[in-house]
């Protein structure tokens, strides 16, 4: 892939790169315009729900792919969340790009920074709530002796950190705020502008201009994804707390002679046998190396045989691998149990050299299969080894349920019209 982008007219888009008055290397750059005459042979588009929706897409097949011609959007940053504490006594608010994964309730993730910004002062100043980070305990007595901050001789905070509110009408005022994110706020929004409009028919147009601007912060909180997708699976990975312990643990299992450092996960996705598509992510020292994954459409068979698609990645994977050592990995995870970790080792009959360490790890029952062993090992919640191994594993099942849904998406449109090449001048 060479470049993504979004639209909503699609039609004014594509001819805008490809329509003879268009001046690319200008209003594109020459990188652009050397892209669209000499390589571009094809082009695929895939619908979205919402300019939110597509925004958020466009960044996730930019951070995954990493075309070759696009700039924005490479880099690590994500979009942010509006998090509350549900799971503290006196919950608090924060806008976070990296939300926690458990005792907090989440909205988001959010296309602008500045906008949740700007309302997040209007929902404080609505719903007094905390922004603070301080630690408020209901049984703490010193409380009643703590200067609240200036946010609660502005209104915009009850102050629990001073004993100012109990911990049960807090939690009303948090509990009017999660009614009033999940709603769709019309009700505010036809207030707020016929406020407007009547400020400005007053001639009050600095009371208008600030109306205006309250308006535009609680449409942004509107500007977030219209389903549950979750499109920044990176915010919420979970890496282990310590990467040579884990490491050091996972050699104990499998019985390495020193702790792995490069681990690869991979995992198959399909519905109903169609679209089958595998993925391939690699781990370097406990934490997901991107520049490492690998996709791969499954080309050798069309029926439902999990089996069959795991052998063919495994053999397309690594049959490169064996004359560099450099390339292989120390440990390759796949995703299932005792029948696709066969599988993946039948790969490698058509190669002339043995694999490395290859394992499986199961879902639910979590038990760890390993070639050349018998019977699974059953690891504890808490083991090292099998944190890493379910982060390996659940990236590789995150990873190739992407690419899935690109392809079923794009299978609804039909087939794409391929643009005309250009004929060379010469």
């Amino acid at each position: 892939m060479l470049y993504v982008g979004k639209a909503k007219t699609l039609r004014s888009r594509v001819a805008s790169y490809f329509q003879p008055g268009a001046n690319l290397a200008t209003a594109r750059g020459p990188d652009i315009a050397r892209m669209i005459a000499e390589l571009v042979v094809d082009l695929d588009a895939i619908p979205c729900d919402s300019e939110v929706d597509a925004m958020l897409h466009e960044a996730r097949l930019i951070k995954d792919i990493k075309p070759r011609f696009n700039i924005r959007q490479r880099d690590d940053k994500s979009f942010p969340y509006l998090m509350i504490t549900t799971g503290e006594e006196f919950p608090g608010v924060y806008l976070t790009r990296k939300p926690r994964s458990k005792g907090v309730k989440l909205f988001g993730p959010f296309v602008n920074a500045r906008e949740l910004r700007a309302a997040v002062p209007l929902l404080q100043r609505a719903f007094k709530f905390r922004t603070c980070m301080l630690d408020i305990r209901q049984e703490d007595e010193k409380r009643m002796f703590f200067r609240p901050c200036i946010l609660f001789n502005i209104k915009q905070c009850a102050a629990p950190c001073a004993a100012r509110i109990g911990r049960e009408d807090y939690h009303k005022c948090i509990h009017r705020l999660v009614r009033f994110l999940q709603s769709k706020r019309s009700e505010v929004i036809r207030q707020l502008t016929s406020e407007m409009q009547l400020a400005s028919k007053l001639l009050a147009f600095e009371r208008a201009a600030e109306l205006r601007d309250e308006l535009r912060a609680i449409e942004a909180l509107s500007r977030r994804p219209l389903t549950d997708d979750n499109l920044q699976p990176e915010v919420f990975f979970a890496p282990v707390v310590e990467a040579r312990q884990a490491s050091a643990a996972l050699a104990e299992r499998l019985e390495l002679p020193s702790p792995p450092r490069t681990v690869e996960g991979v995992d198959i996705a399909h519905l109903s046998g169609k679209e089958t598509v595998a993925a391939v992510v690699t781990f370097v020292d406990g934490k997901p190396f991107k520049s490492g994954y690998r996709r791969f459409k499954i080309v050798t068979h069309e029926q439902n045989d999990d089996f069959a698609s795991i052998r063919e990645v495994v053999w397309r994977r690594y049959r490169y691998a064996g004359m560099d050592e450099s390339l292989f990995p120390d440990v390759i995870l796949i995703d299932g149990g005792k029948g696709q970790l066969s599988a993946a080792y039948s790969a490698f009959d058509e190669l002339a050299f043995s694999p490395p360490t290859l394992a499986a790890l199961a879902k639910k029952e979590e038990l760890l299969y390993i070639h050349g062993r018998t019977a699974p090992l059953r690891l504890k919640r808490t083991d090292p080894a099998l944190h890493l191994l379910q982060n390996v594993r659940d990236e590789a099942h995150r990873f190739a349920q992407h690419y899935h849904h690109i392809l079923r998406r794009k299978s609804t449109l039909g087939e794409t019209p391929k643009p005309k090449p250009k004929k060379s001048k010469e």
